[in-house]
């Protein structure tokens, strides 16, 4: 006897908690994807995965669902191995700006289809976007030309690819529904499949800037990610990364991609290059480029000496009609009008970098989006931050708050004082990159 075959009856065997087959999974996608499910219907099934979950089979059926409800990208021409790399989201996470050029330049075709900020954390759209002209809404056909010619495209999801991710996330975002592992998997997988990527590196953060707050829940997260795709026929690896301070020492969009353009010159931030090298590490040891960790880093490493990283991103800007005048002098990205440093209140040690309150200092100044309609401001946000540990002698900067207006600038000030913390003693160091699931 065949199953259920109308909305309510699947709701309901979930909402139950039964296990639901592949064909009801199919349903649910199609009705998110063609509208003859209600929204108020997908709704309704987005909150009882949420809260019964869904078995390891039911996960990669709804991934692999999701991924066919649109077209699935075929980059068979591209002669090299392809990989990518994905974040789950951090305060000054500007690593895919330069490591997919640092990828490239070894060898290593890097389809990236990436998204935009919503909330604290930045999106690599608006990151690229603050570049004049660059252009992140290509055709599925140029972006299939430009990884055959160049082995670097970085764009944003389109119409064709997963549409039933666009819609099912859309409504996760308005129902509390996102923070849901087999939700979460399926939506970052069934696009990544949809690509044309071969294999896969997920950047999986933890703390109080991260989208998953504590380690053993970022490690769950990772081991069902490592699990689904391998499962989907994608080889991937996860990095655990600690995100309770920013990412590098700056926090907004137009100010991320002139410090990501510093780590293609060998001047990036120790703990940005930290995690950028060992997410590199995996890429390259995926992709089958480099046989150990130590000869992927070499790779990456003179991927940056001899220049040709640097060149790779500006050959990619020019493809995507960007500006690539920025590369050589990134103090012609967009420039904020007010520019105040912040003075430290005292002598001592940095103790501690509120990630959170940094990221919510810069969305104050519009670097980033309260809703998903909201327009960025590309100028806006936080350069020069200390470093947690570092020493501060009074009336030094904390940082230099980049704003639109005076009054903005004040408020932010206000909110980093908070983020910012001053002691006596430096505090023991924490460890920013963690261990590797699936390795």
């Amino acid at each position: 006897m065949s199953g259920p075959v109308f909305p309510q009856h699947i709701i309901a065997r979930k909402r139950d908690g039964g296990t639901l087959s592949d064909a009801e999974i199919a349903s649910f996608v199609r009705g998110a994807t063609d509208g003859s499910w209600a929204d108020y219907q997908l709704s309704a099934m987005l909150m009882a995965i949420f809260l019964r979950g869904m078995t390891p089979p039911e996960t990669a059926a709804l991934t692999k669902a999701m991924m066919h409800s649109g077209v699935v990208a075929r980059l068979d021409n591209v002669k090299l191995p392809r990989a990518d790399k994905h974040s789950t989201g951090g305060v000054g996470d500007k690593v895919s700006l330069h490591l997919a050029p640092m990828a490239a330049a070894c060898g290593v075709a890097v389809p990236m289809i990436s998204g935009r900020g919503l909330g604290h954390s930045g999106g690599t759209l608006d990151k690229l976007e603050a570049i004049a002209g660059f252009r992140v809404n290509l055709t599925l056909d140029e972006y299939r030309t430009q990884v055959e010619k160049i082995g670097l495209c970085l764009i944003g999801q389109t119409a064709q690819l997963a549409p039933a991710d666009r819609k099912l996330y859309s409504l996760r975002d308005v129902t509390a529904t996102v923070e849901c592992i087999p939700l979460i998997c399926a939506s970052i997988l069934s696009k990544k499949l949809a690509e044309g990527t071969q294999v896969l590196v997920g950047d999986v953060k933890f703390g109080r800037g991260a989208f998953m707050k504590e380690k053993a829940k970022a490690r769950e997260l990772a081991q069902a990610l490592v699990a689904v795709a391998t499962a989907a026929g994608m080889p991937m690896r996860a990095v655990l990364t600690a995100m309770d301070e920013p990412l590098g020492r700056a926090v907004g969009n137009a100010l991320e991609v002139a410090e990501s353009i510093d780590c293609l010159r060998g001047r990036g931030p120790a703990d940005t290059m930290a995690v950028t090298y060992a997410l590199g590490e995996q890429m390259l040891i995926l992709a089958g480029v480099a046989a150990t960790s130590a000869d992927a880093r070499r790779r990456l490493e003179q991927s940056i000496s001899s220049g040709a990283a640097w060149a790779k991103f500006r050959e990619m800007v020019v493809a995507q009609h960007g500006d690539p005048r920025v590369t050589d002098d990134p103090s012609l990205l967009p420039q904020a009008p007010v520019k105040r440093p912040l003075p430290a209140p005292r002598s001592g040690f940095i103790t501690d970098v509120d990630a959170m309150g940094v990221a919510l200092a810069a969305l104050s100044l519009g670097a980033g989006r309260a809703r998903a309609e909201d327009q960025v401001d590309p100028a806006v946000g936080v350069a020069g931050l200390v470093k947690i540990g570092e020493p501060i002698r009074a009336g030094d900067p904390l940082c230099v708050i980049h704003a639109r207006t005076e009054e903005a600038a004040r408020e932010a000030a206000e909110r980093l004082l908070a983020a910012i913390q001053v002691g006596d003693v430096p505090p023991a160091p924490v460890e920013l990159v963690g261990e590797v699931i699936g390795a």
